[in-house]
């Protein structure tokens, strides 16, 4: 379910590979939120190294369980993990939902000029 959805519904991962995506999987601390038969309705992953720095990524919710407040209660939940909620910096990207990471407490890289990167793709 994480795969299709980040590989055919979502903006920021429609090219990774199945292969990938169980990589990034593996190689991090994933989160979900299940209905009430057990199937997995919402996903968010955390890239940490549980100390200092830590990337909050492919963060959503189906599309038929959006608006019940399931987005909130799986970022109090991913915020509140000890591996978590003392690093010294949490990070994310996002093109539709700085509301909710807002009212989460996340603001604008105050030092974004400080900030590099280098994509492959």
């Amino acid at each position: 379910m994480v795969h299709r959805f980040l590989s055919e519904q979502s903006y920021w991962a429609r090219s990774r590979t199945r292969a990938e995506s169980d990589r990034v999987i593996d190689a991090s601390l994933c989160f979900g939120a299940y209905e009430g038969g057990g199937r997995q309705i919402a996903h968010a992953r955390v890239l940490t190294d549980s100390v200092a720095f830590g990337y909050l990524g492919d963060v959503f919710v189906l599309p038929e369980w959006r608006g019940r407040g399931i987005s909130r209660l799986l970022m109090t939940a991913v915020l509140d993990h000890p591996d978590v909620r003392d690093l010294g910096r949490l990070v994310l990207v996002t093109s539709d939902a700085q509301g909710l990471y807002a009212e989460l407490g996340f603001v604008e890289l105050d030092d974004a000029q400080r900030w590099m990167q280098r994509r492959s793709r």
